[in-house]
């Protein structure tokens, strides 16, 4: 026990602790207690309460470098599909693929390019051309030449998902503990952390940082240095009175936006990022996106980026204008500068860990991360190579963009 003020707060000591819980959090939990880890998450509000609710939910390989980043994608999808299978709790998971939709020759060739690199690192990718397009949809606009397809990509609920996977994780043994805020973490005498929050106080053995925007307010408690900046995306939800289209697309535009090209778009679109993304939901409705700006933590919706990405969806959907807007909403994603999650050791501070910084791409890596800090904690060969996400990259100067 230990004294505060007056009262008096339990001590709770741990072997393993997760702080964060969202998405990363989850899949750390259930494949860390699947792994026979003692394991305790602890979350300042609700689970799935940050970055997790405030997003789309694809599994994509299609949006990302070929090589390291799409293998590890394939890997996540591959386990994902598994715990549609495994997990008590349905998340909506479903499997048709994806596209992206180019706009002139440029992209087009680009495009090509993209697919080459993607079928010799292993995947499912093909082009598409304007008569595919057609087949796909009859919202397309006519002059749209082709595009790609990634026939691996899926789609899930993410809160869904979130609660799943603490829900078999919890059934396995795990602790979890909301509206728990962390205060303050040092290492006590017998070098154990000691985790202070509003509610207990907790030692551990060991701590995984999964706070995604949040990480480096943790990190700077023990004097580490985590190179994650927010970024904030919108998002809008329209009501899908026709048959739209069946799976996720994407305009090619979206990959230069996400890893900082330039676009022969108008300068407000390139200013605020926004490129199109469309994603169709299992309650029939559709998510329309995307927009990329820094401005620290704000979460407000911006109306003039929600007009902007809607006038960027009627230039590939001109046919669904007068279909119903309910809602818009913005969420931060966790940037870093290679685009890269960090999972990742700390070298500086034995037994504290990283595993945040996924931006966009939460929902789609957060299996393999959990998969992969279970196997770091049990001292395991891991599902793929940990040099490209570790922490030292950044102050190395040994990151690629």
């Amino acid at each position: 026990m230990v004294r505060k003020g007056e009262g008096i707060i339990r001590t709770i000591h741990c072997d393993v602790v997760v702080i964060g819980g969202g998405i990363i959090g989850a899949a750390i939990a259930y494949y860390g207690v699947k792994g026979g880890l003692d394991i305790t998450i602890l979350e300042k509000h609700e689970l799935a309460s940050g970055t997790s609710s405030r997003c789309d939910g694809n599994i994509l390989a299609i949006d990302k470098d070929p090589g390291f980043d799409s293998q590890m994608s394939l890997k996540s999808q591959q386990l994902v599909h598994e715990l549609s299978k495994e997990l008590e709790i349905p998340f909506e998971y479903r499997n048709p693929g994806s596209i992206l939709v180019c706009e002139n020759e440029l992209e087009m060739e680009a495009a090509s390019q993209w697919v080459l690199k993607q079928q010799e690192a292993g995947l499912d990718f093909r082009m598409l051309d304007q008569q595919d397009l057609r087949n796909e949809s009859r919202y397309f606009a006519n002059d749209l030449l082709g595009g790609l397809e990634c026939k691996t990509d899926s789609t899930v609920n993410p809160y869904m998902l979130t609660y799943s996977m603490f829900d078999g994780a919890k059934r396995l043994g795990a602790k979890i503990h909301t509206n728990t805020e962390v205060k303050h973490i040092y290492k006590n005498g017998d070098k154990q952390f000691v985790i202070e929050t509003s509610n207990h106080v907790f030692t551990a053995n060991r701590v995984v940082n999964a706070c995604g925007i949040w990480a480096p307010v943790i990190g700077e408690m023990l004097n580490v240095d985590i190179p994650i900046k927010p970024r904030k995306g919108q998002l809008i939800v329209a009501s899908r009175q026709q048959p739209v289209g069946l799976r996720k697309v994407m305009e090619f535009g979206y990959l230069m936006s996400k890893f900082g090209g330039e676009r022969a778009v108008e300068p407000p679109l390139e200013k605020y990022g926004i490129a199109l993304v469309f994603e169709p939901t299992e309650s029939q409705n559709f998510l329309i996106g995307s927009s990329r700006e820094f401005c620290g933590f704000d979460l407000k919706v911006n109306q003039e980026v929600t007009k902007l990405m809607a006038k960027r969806t009627l230039r590939f959907y001109p046919k669904i204008a007068d279909m119903t807007v309910i809602r818009t909403y913005a969420g931060l994603r966790p940037w870093t500068e290679d685009h890269l999650p960090i999972i990742s050791p700390v070298t500086e501070v034995s037994g504290f860990y990283i595993a945040a910084g996924h931006e966009g791409d939460g929902i789609s890596l957060a299996a393999i991360t959990g998969k992969l800090m279970e196997e770091i904690l049990n001292e395991k060969d891991t599902s793929v190579p940990l040099h490209p996400l570790r922490n030292d990259r950044f102050k190395e100067g040994v990151i690629h963009k």
